[in-house]
């Protein structure tokens, strides 16, 4: 949040000394406001009683700083009274942005389709991260200039790159637009330029709270262009030196590039039933690096296995979503996959390729009017898993910017663990579901193997039903996937025990079933708990039936670690 508004004071809170009669009195208190008012002319109203004993007093109105400060001088000058403060106000930091096009943009919010991102800026924008485009390069844009840094032109072809020389240092996009049809190849289109490197970009980190255009998910983070798809797209041995560069590793005749980045975005892909090693050994060494490779899964309706780098290894493979949550008509799919994230539809399955049907349900985002060469700036809706992947890019940008510390095996298991099912459906496979960029990050920034235990002894009569308690403290967002429950039960036949982890909303989940057979003495055991759905802080139960006579026993202790 960029600044507090300036939030009027229409109460105050008075604790007073514990001897004082308005310490335990509301008569008291009340006669107190009274007293008050009558020093200073305000219109002072005892409210109630707050849980920690405070007298909330009422200003009858908004107060000027003036009268405010008379009132609070006024108690601090009685005896009886410990502290006055302002009964301030607080507001959602993850406020708003005020883009104005942010509405548009379901993908980052609703909750049907959308990735939860603003509640992840409570914590991170992706400050001190660079994000890598490895694509068609940077068209200027008002919305999203301020977030570039230097990048760099790998296409090695002049007549590819169409700047006239090969590669060079200047990533600007100069268009992949074909004039003809068969041009790149036999089945080949006639095209207008994409400035796909830029819709990819914005999506990343776009300019945010400027009041114009969209928002990016990881606004705080920087974009380096690294330019390898011209004309007739782009070659794997130009990609892999991009790979190799972008992470800081040494490319020959290539300058060394003075900001590596710690996310790759990789929106490109060609058919190939394996990874050329030209791939797999720069994605490697990115990866060695500390850099996380992020890769669009394929927009051709099947198996991501058959197309390369969604198919190597030490990668994030990202499919595609739609508005309504299904996996997009187009997206591939399959075992490879690791998650989804929102791509969009500009049409509908059915309707003629290449119309745009239903733009609202695309991924809108910073682009160039120009059909060839650049022109004006502008906005448009793109759909495609290269639209998918630079959300994952932004949230694994968002996860390096709050915990450094992160390696990308972390950020990819951290993202995929607290992945949410799809709400529609997904034939062939998306991995573990859409990205959840807020219960992410909070995962991420909790603390790491807290652990809460009640060593009390609780006993366990025949046939009685005891509980003991944990009160869980201090976390921020939801319990964990692989919540651990450690319990040491000593009884003398437990088999006679059923066993249940009762979470604070009351949900309740069985950890032991009863059994007539085990007659075994004692449970000792480590339960591992899926509590995703469940918010941490609060007071978890472990209950415990005896569903037989004969035999007794006691809770000895039991514990959680988050």
């Amino acid at each position: 949040m960029t600044g507090l508004p300036a939030s009027p004071v229409e109460k105050v809170i008075v604790t007073y000394k514990s001897q004082a009669a308005e310490a335990g009195s509301n008569t008291a208190a009340a006669g107190d406001a009274k007293t008050k008012a009558a020093q200073t002319g305000e219109s002072l109203r005892f409210e109630r009683r707050l849980a920690g004993g405070a007298a909330l007093v009422d200003l009858g109105g908004e107060a000027s700083k003036k009268d405010l400060a008379e009132v609070m001088d006024a108690f601090r000058a009685d005896p009886s009274v410990a502290s006055v403060e302002p009964d301030i106000r607080a507001y959602a930091m993850a406020v708003t942005p005020n883009d104005t096009d942010y509405t548009k943009q379901w993908d980052l919010f609703e909750a049907t389709g959308g990735m939860n991102v603003p509640g992840a800026w409570d914590k991170t924008t992706g400050s001190g991260v660079t994000v890598a485009v490895i694509d068609t390069g940077h068209a200027a844009h008002s919305d999203l200039d301020a977030n570039v840094v230097s990048g760099y032109d790998f296409i090695s072809s002049s007549a590819d790159a169409r700047d006239g020389n090969g590669r060079d240092s200047n990533a600007r996009d100069e268009g992949d637009w074909n004039a003809t049809d068969n041009e790149c190849g036999l089945g080949s289109k006639a095209s207008n330029s994409s400035w796909h490197g830029t819709h990819v970009a914005g999506t990343i980190a776009a300019t945010t709270h400027n009041g114009k255009g969209v928002a990016g998910i990881a606004y705080g983070a920087k974009i380096q262009p690294v330019r390898v798809l011209g004309k007739c797209g782009g070659s794997s041995s130009d990609i892999a030196d991009a790979i190799t560069w972008a992470s800081g590793g040494s490319v020959p005749g290539v300058p060394a590039n003075p900001t590596p980045a710690k996310v790759l975005n990789l929106s490109l892909g060609g058919a190939s039933s394996t990874c050329p090693s030209v791939y797999q050994n720069a994605i490697n060494g990115a990866v060695s690096r500390g850099s996380t490779v992020v890769v669009a899964a394929g927009n051709s309706n099947a198996n991501a296995s058959g197309f390369t780098p969604a198919n190597c290894a030490n990668i994030i493979n990202v499919a595609s979503t739609s508005r309504e949550g299904n996996r997009s008509f187009y997206s591939n799919f399959g075992s490879i996959v690791d998650v989804a994230a929102p791509g969009g539809e500009t049409r509908r399955a059915t309707d003629t390729p290449g119309t745009v049907t239903t733009p609202e349900n695309g991924i809108l985002s910073t682009l160039n009017s120009g059909t060839t060469t650049q022109s004006a700036e502008n906005y448009k809706p793109y759909q495609g898993t290269s639209m998918a992947a630079p959300h994952i890019a932004g949230l694994a940008a968002l996860l390096e910017s709050v915990k450094p510390s992160l390696t990308p095996a972390d950020i990819e298991s951290a993202i995929k663990a607290n992945a949410r099912p799809l709400p529609g459906t997904c034939t062939g496979g998306c991995g573990a579901g859409i990205a959840d960029a807020t219960k992410t990050v909070n995962a991420a920034t909790a603390p790491a193997g807290t652990t809460f235990t009640n060593g009390t002894n609780v006993t366990i009569s025949d046939n009685s039903t005891v509980s003991s308690s944990i009160t869980v403290t201090g976390r921020t967002g939801n319990a964990p996937a692989a919540l651990k429950v450690d319990v040491d039960i000593k009884h003398t036949w437990r088999g006679d025990l059923v066993i249940d982890l009762v979470a604070p909303d009351g949900t309740v989940r069985n950890l032991k079933t009863s059994s007539g057979s085990d007659s075994a003495d004692d449970v000792l055991a480590t339960y591992i708990v899926d509590a995703s759905s469940e918010v941490a802080n609060g007071t978890w139960r472990l209950q415990v039936r005896d569903v037989a006579s004969g035999d007794t026993g006691y809770i000895d202790s039991w514990s959680l670690t988050f």
